[in-house]
């Protein structure tokens, strides 16, 4: 890792420092590419692609602000890295927003949906017709336009050949997770059951609920962008922090999600990885494993304390959400969580609480 040492002094070391770079930068950056979205979404002539596109950018800000805390850690290439990241999130959220109110469950029509997220991060691509499968179509170029601009900024990224092939490899999983938690629920387990089988030997120490919900994280892809603008990044390293980031850190982040959606999935019938346990206290057992898991594996990453700040920012963030006092069983959860929790997590949690508030 000689080659990613060089911009070690890049990463903000420190919980204060990081917030600083946040608040000043990194916020109002977002704000501004959201903004532009919105206003195009806005004009999006089918009604129903027009609702989605607009209520997944109002709903789901967050996913955006919290993955473009990557670009903290290389100010310098913040006007790459965050319409870049603002850009693939967006098309993730329109996506799932589009797959979660479909009228449709066809899976070939979701499988060429998400192709677009493959083809948003293989510049060599041919753009297609993602919505040739489902009545609504007409975006007036929305969903083309995020592609390209993730296209474009990726251009820009000097070390992106190294890290391609580990992109390709996560964004490839996250499709298939989309194409198959969406489809008949009558159908949908076993599917994921097949598919987690052929991939089991990746990740023997977890269940298939566990596996199932690490390929659903986009910060694995996030923080190889960012390694990607450094222009020294090589194949061993790429592959170093895929493998840091893919399965434990990915896994708690989507856990956590689902772990504050759980009586919201229940009530919509949407799937929902934590209600594969046999009972709260497994529950939180593994949750636990998996926080372990992440923090011994971003100790392999240079400046792995800023690793480390992004493992105890996903616990505040989500175990910060409103969500949560409203579910007596995981508000327990998230005391014991929160229990042996350092300075640094209470920290981050109180800037949650109050990002969310504000902004």
């Amino acid at each position: 890792m000689i080659e990613l040492e060089q911009s070690r002094n890049q990463f903000p070391k420190e919980p204060i420092r990081l917030m600083s770079r946040v608040y000043k930068f990194i916020l109002p950056d977002v704000r501004r590419e959201l903004d532009g979205w919105r206003q195009e979404a806005a004009s999006i002539p089918d009604p129903e692609l027009r609702k989605q596109a607009l209520a997944s950018i109002k709903a789901k800000e967050f996913h955006c602000q919290g993955g473009s805390v990557y670009a903290a850690a290389n100010l310098a290439k913040r006007e790459i890295l965050i319409p870049l990241i603002v850009a693939f999130q967006t098309i993730s959220d329109y996506l799932d927003n589009l797959c979660d109110r479909s009228t449709s469950m066809d899976a070939d029509d979701f499988r060429l949906l998400h192709q677009s997220m493959l083809d948003a991060v293989n510049p060599s691509s041919e753009l297609q017709d993602y919505y040739a499968l489902r009545e609504e179509s007409d975006d007036g170029g929305y969903l083309h336009h995020l592609v390209q601009t993730c296209r474009d900024n990726i251009e820009q990224l000097p070390g992106y050949r190294a890290a391609k092939p580990h992109i390709l490899d996560l964004v490839g999983l996250y499709t298939d997770l989309q194409v198959y938690k969406h489809i008949d629920p009558s159908l949908r387990e076993a599917a994921l059951l097949r598919w987690w089988e052929q991939h089991s030997n990746r990740t023997p120490q977890l269940r298939w609920n566990e596996f199932a919900a690490a390929t659903g994280s986009t910060l694995g892809v996030f923080m190889l962008f960012l390694a990607a603008s450094n222009p020294e990044l090589d194949d061993s390293s790429a592959e170093i922090i895929h493998d840091a980031y893919f399965p434990h850190v990915c896994g708690l982040h989507i856990m956590l999600d689902y772990l504050i959606d759980q009586e919201e999935d229940e009530v919509g019938g949407d799937l929902n990885f934590c209600s594969y346990y046999e009972n709260k206290e497994t529950m939180l057992n593994r949750i636990a494993f998996i926080v372990e898991g992440a923090r011994r594996d971003i100790k392999r990453l240079p400046a792995s304390s800023f690793h480390r700040m992004i493992i105890e920012g996903l616990l505040a963030l989500y175990l910060s959400d409103p969500k949560v006092s409203e579910q007596q069983e995981i508000r327990e959860v998230s005391r014991r969580l929160m229990k042996r929790s350092p300075l640094m997590r209470l920290f981050f949690f109180v800037n949650s609480r109050w990002i969310r508030k504000h902004l």
